[in-house]
């Protein structure tokens, strides 16, 4: 059975700023409307350690355990995570918007480590003590698009830890969920 259109109320349309064709900017105010998850990638290997925050992760599939990250290719970290062919995710818990400042670009790279305290998941990668998750993944695929890439990792080990609030990034600011 097919569903009926979905009638928007007329308060709603009168409201809405509708763009046929957006511009970046336009698009960067809608995105910012999406709520996401904040995570630190950190790679280390033969060009060296790196990091950086981000939102854009996804997982892709669980067979083989796969999920992607995607990178500005103007960001301080990219050279090393194509370099070094691995990285790690780890996933921000409520209590680390610290962490995801210092990672967010502003702060030296060999400064933004001291932010929080590292282990060895199973890269070499650095995985973060009391992330609410860390996977350590090898790059198995890049596609370029637009001004990022698209990394795609196969996940080799995680790192749980414990059950408690995340950090997340919504309307150009961090938040806070409960578990």
């Amino acid at each position: 059975m097919t569903q009926p259109a979905l009638a928007l109320p007329t308060s709603f349309v009168e409201d809405a700023d509708i763009l046929r064709a957006p511009d970046d900017k336009a698009y960067r105010e809608a995105m910012a409307r999406v709520a996401s998850a904040v995570h630190v990638i950190t790679t280390d290997g033969p060009a060296g350690r790196a990091g950086m925050t981000a939102t854009a992760v996804s997982s892709v599939t669980d067979t083989p355990p796969t999920l992607l990250v995607c990178v500005k290719r103007t960001t301080a970290a990219y050279p090393a995570l194509v370099a070094n062919g691995q990285f790690c995710v780890n996933t921000l818990a409520a209590d680390m918007e610290a962490v995801a400042a210092a990672f967010g670009g502003k702060t030296a790279m060999d400064e933004r480590f001291a932010a929080g305290d590292w282990y060895d998941l199973a890269t070499g990668s650095p995985a973060l003590v009391g992330a609410l998750s860390s996977f350590a993944c090898r790059v198995t695929a890049r596609h370029s698009v637009g001004t990022h890439d698209v990394f795609y990792g196969e996940v080799v080990a995680i790192g749980l830890g414990q059950p408690s609030g995340g950090l997340s990034y919504f309307a150009r600011g961090y938040r806070t969920l409960a578990p």
